[in-house]
């Protein structure tokens, strides 16, 4: 069977399969009960068998083993009897997920198609994860997407064995998280008066009101249906830039001396604002609050605090903000950014969390228990990597799924490096340059999904997928460090039949051969910014 991603090692036995009847079984212990009833749940809408439990020793059967690792897992198949081994929960979730895929694209549906012909393929098979964050960042603060698409969303990720969903939560141009204590910030802020049409086109406006936001239950929905697929939700609150609809809401909280706050709204433009927080303990003890509320919903170990593209126009012309500098014995606005960023690094990990941000963090002094997600490139990650702290790679020109998958005019507001998917299955999240000691500190790797060209599920189906299927197998498989070394005809042939996965889950694939009709969208311009990625 061709999976994707591609597991350790997999062993086809041809005469030991084991078809699956009504009297088929599913059992596993309380520790694996999660994945058990993901398992049934899944595969009795798609096959009409019922599953029930049954006794040990046949039928489907999910076992713990403590000596393998946490996402670690074996499957062994003989006729009568299927065993997925795991390390933990997490790894009996990623083996009944193979498990799924060996029955076939079929078992993807939501109601059965046939009523017999189930058929698992005898095989023994090892799997482990190369990296423990296996990320996508979607990007729902530009353009709110409803929680059933976000629901969706997660299962399009746990099928991939992609283990982190980091949920971009506020920026400029919307707030989209209820906050109990400041509920401007979603009367308010979770609402734009309209939205940019293309990239840097200001003169194209839809001239449509946006917005939406998550009810704090709807989010603690969100991140119990990912921990069921073994999917952790990260949020980010964006700060100190990127919060001119914070400031829109919470005048206060804006350079007051400099800009009229009150008169600001919702940002309707993409791009970087110089509207950022004043840096006064104010504003700190306001983002206190918004996170202590941000904590109780999501039991994350990082909480994403952006810290990225923060203009310094707005401190540098403020008197308040230069008496801050002065009073806090900072050297200039660089290190002020620092001090929010090390205030915020503290503030969580006395909370038993950690921070993590954009590679800008980095200017000014890294805070010490923060961890970097590397964007602009490499080399932010390979700096904050050889000084110990711990790196997610996502750099934007390999990783960017909102970008271009081809040249020419034909593709949806073709914006951003054209990264095919060839491209995206030869992405080395690992530097060369590290020694053995700093490539440790790179725990992962992430896709970003940014919105600003996407206002629908269907957009974001477009622009992840294939490329997401391939980035997954980076983020999972033991794949060459040498990108010129991967099987890239082996890969592209098992696309193939992966193409039968995504069409049975319902995602609206780019197709190989260009964009769908309803992609096109004459009129509609971007601004190609391509070039070749930095070298490693």
């Amino acid at each position: 069977m061709d999976l994707i991603p591609a597991p350790v090692s997999s062993v086809r036995l041809p005469d030991q399969d084991f078809p699956l009847d009504r009297t088929t079984t599913l059992t596993a212990p309380p520790e694996l009960a999660g994945a058990e009833r993901w398992l049934r749940s899944s595969l009795t809408a798609a096959t009409g068998l019922p599953l029930a439990p049954g006794r040990p020793g046949e039928g489907v059967e999910l076992l713990l083993d403590a000596t393998l690792a946490a996402e670690a897992y074996r499957l062994s198949v003989r006729p009568g009897h299927a065993v997925v081994t795991a390390g933990g929960p997490a790894g009996a979730l990623w083996g009944a997920q193979t498990l799924r895929r060996l029955l076939g694209p079929d078992a993807y549906r939501r109601a059965p198609l046939r009523p017999s012909g189930w058929v698992l393929p005898g095989l023994d098979l090892t799997d482990a994860p190369r990296f423990g964050w296996r990320g996508v960042l979607l990007d729902v603060a530009r353009h709110f997407l409803p929680k059933s698409d976000v629901l969706r969303f997660v299962d399009q990720l746990s099928a991939h064995k992609l283990n982190v969903l980091h949920l971009h939560l506020t920026d400029d141009q919307g707030w989209r998280v209820e906050i109990k204590r400041y509920p401007g910030l979603t009367e308010r802020a979770s609402w734009r008066e309209r939205s940019m049409v293309g990239f840097r086109s200001a003169q194209r406006r839809d001239d449509r009101p946006h917005g939406g936001f998550y009810t704090q239950d709807d989010l603690r929905e969100i991140v119990a249906y990912a921990a069921e697929r073994a999917v952790t939700v990260v949020p980010e609150i964006d700060l100190p830039g990127h919060t001119q609809a914070a400031v829109a809401a919470y005048p206060e909280l804006g350079n007051t001396d400099v800009v009229d706050t009150g008169a600001l709204g919702v940002w309707t433009d993409w791009g970087v604002t110089e509207n950022v927080l004043n840096p006064s303990e104010a504003t700190l003890r306001f983002f206190e609050g918004v996170l202590e509320e941000v904590l109780e919903i999501f039991p994350s170990e990082f909480v994403h605090l952006g810290g990225d593209e923060c203009p310094k126009e707005q401190w540098k012309a403020s008197a308040a903000a230069q008496a801050r500098i002065r009073e806090l014995g900072l050297s200039n606005e660089d290190e002020l950014q620092s001090h929010i960023i090390r205030h915020f690094d503290r503030w969580l990990a006395e909370r038993g969390r950690r921070l993590i941000g954009w590679d800008e963090i980095l200017e000014g002094g890294l805070a010490p228990g923060a961890a970097v997600s590397s964007w602009r490139g490499y080399n932010g990650g390979i700096a904050a990597a050889r000084a110990g702290h711990d790196v997610v790679m996502c750099p934007e020109q390999h990783v960017y799924l909102d970008h271009r998958q081809a040249a020419g005019e034909r593709e949806p507001i073709p914006v951003g490096f054209v990264r095919t998917l060839e491209d995206v299955y030869r992405f080395e999240p690992v530097p060369a340059q590290l020694d053995e000691e700093a490539a440790r500190r790179v725990i992962g790797t992430q896709a970003n999904l940014w919105s600003e060209f996407m206002d629908s599920a269907r957009d974001i189906d477009y622009r992840a997928f294939p490329r997401l299927a391939a980035f997954a197998e980076v983020a999972w498989s033991a794949l060459p460090a040498d990108p010129a070394a991967r099987d890239w005809a082996g890969f592209e042939r098992r696309m193939a039949g992966h193409l039968e996965v995504l069409d049975a889950l319902g995602v609206e694939y780019r197709p190989a051969d260009g964009p769908h009709p309803w992609q096109t969208r004459p009129g509609v311009v971007g601004r190609p910014i391509d070039g070749p990625p930095p070298a490693v």
